[in-house]
């Protein structure tokens, strides 16, 4: 069963997909860590693979850039395709002094300037929280492996370019670590599905230090927090 965007058949997804904005860092992971990776979804560019991660089968499809993007991609595969898990795998710009370049972030949280929450008829304020399941994986296996990681809260912005130059202040002094741009509607699609989700980041760039990575590093290099993306996918087979 097609959906308006993906084409690939009922089983041709894993039951864990990282999901990266780039479609070029999907064929990256794809390529370089996958065993046997196949495509299974190419619509309007987002490719979408299957393989094998330490024996487990694991899904990498892009989300592409934005909330909206995000929502559609997330939307069909938890409930067109049977998806339980999907664990965002991007980058983000660091916030606060705790996080550095090249810092992995696990987004307990995701904090918003966006409307999304009033798609679902919430009159209130929605918290977008990460499945704990998935969180407490990952930061054990962080921990088990030496790799440091911040956990806190991610700002997902609907602005790239903002008019306001102090519109990050605000989000600073109530100690976010990082903005992006997706976490919080998958964390709300995931909530409305009844399944689980997860961001873990990488910081390319620091809005304090103005410290930053280029488009190609960005692309091909992030590769402890695909590591630890994968395996948390590989201990969920058993969940």
């Amino acid at each position: 069963m097609s959906t308006p965007h993906n084409s690939a058949n009922p089983g041709d997804f894993a039951k864990t997909v990282l999901m990266p904005g780039d479609p070029l860092r999907a064929q990256f992971i794809a390529e370089q860590f996958l065993t046997e990776p196949r495509l299974v979804n190419r619509v309007r560019g987002i490719n979408g693979y299957t393989g094998t991660w330490k024996g487990v089968p694991v899904s990498v499809m892009a989300s592409g850039m934005g909330m909206p993007s995000i929502g559609i991609y997330s939307h069909e595969l938890y409930n067109f395709y049977g998806v339980e898990n999907i664990i965002r795998v991007g980058t983000a710009g660091g916030m606060s002094m705790r996080c550095k370049l090249r810092d992995v972030v696990l987004g307990i949280g995701a904090c918003t300037n966006s409307n999304y929450a009033a798609g679902f008829g919430i009159t209130g304020h929605f918290a977008p929280t990460a499945d704990y399941t998935l969180l407490r994986c990952a930061a054990d296996i962080a921990q088990k492996n030496g790799l440091h990681v911040e956990v806190g809260n991610l700002l997902s912005s609907d602005n790239f370019y903002d008019d306001d130059p102090h519109a990050k202040d605000v989000w600073q002094k109530m100690g976010v670590l990082a903005v992006e741009m997706e976490a919080a509607a998958l964390y709300m699609n995931a909530a409305r599905a009844g399944k689980r989700a997860l961001a873990i980041c990488t910081i390319s760039d620091h809005l304090l230090t103005g410290e930053a990575t280029d488009a190609q590093t960005r692309q091909t290099s992030f590769c402890d927090m695909m590591r630890l993306a994968l395996d948390v996918a590989a201990e969920m087979a058993n969940v």
